[in-house]
């Protein structure tokens, strides 16, 4: 089975992202068609890229976990109409365990992480991540109470399985790119 990773895209106090992430992670449970697993930034402690003094252990069992997965939805919330520092530094840290996968994309803020999710979409790309088209979009003023608390609407549901349907087809078909790779260069 595909092993796909929910990477919650934000290391502040005080973010929702695991809220989101959980949902995420029980409606693609619920499918029974990939193994799904929360990936938390945060609890890698990635200093700055290019810091000095920087945990290299953290860094490795970042590499080490990331390289373990054949696809990606991302949990994205938006920060000044981009993404986070901290999902930024994250996606910068690495290159070819990125390299030819696929990925999704789950955003929120106050016109659903729009903006966000087109900056990802960009920096994606550049890392060889095949991006899926549907996008589940989570709105602070209709899918959040005060906020805070994690109430999506029924509708977004569907959304999530439509993005989920494009994934995996998708996933399964960057591994025979990567196995492609692998045997050229070899």
């Amino acid at each position: 089975m595909l092993n796909i990773g929910i990477v919650l895209g934000s290391t502040r106090e005080g973010r929702v992202s695991p809220q989101v992430g959980a949902w995420v992670k029980e409606l693609a449970d619920n499918r029974g068609d990939a193994n799904y697993e929360i990936i938390d930034i945060a609890d890698y402690s990635l200093p700055l890229l290019g810091e000095p003094d920087g945990d290299a252990s953290g860094v490795a069992a970042w590499s080490e976990k990331i390289a373990e997965m054949d696809g990606f939805v991302f949990i994205v919330q938006e920060y000044n109409h981009s993404i986070s520092a901290a999902l930024k530094n994250a996606l910068d840290y690495l290159r070819v365990e990125w390299n030819d996968k696929a990925a999704g994309i789950v955003s929120y803020g106050s016109v659903g992480g729009a903006r966000a999710t087109e900056h990802l979409r960009g920096i994606l790309s550049e890392l060889s991540i095949a991006h899926v088209r549907v996008h589940p979009a989570l709105s602070l003023f209709t899918d959040f109470e005060n906020g805070t608390h994690f109430a999506p609407k029924d509708v977004q549901v569907q959304s999530v399985n439509d993005m989920l349907d494009q994934l995996l087809p998708w996933t399964e078909a960057m591994q025979s790119v990567r196995t492609k790779s692998t045997s050229e260069t070899a």
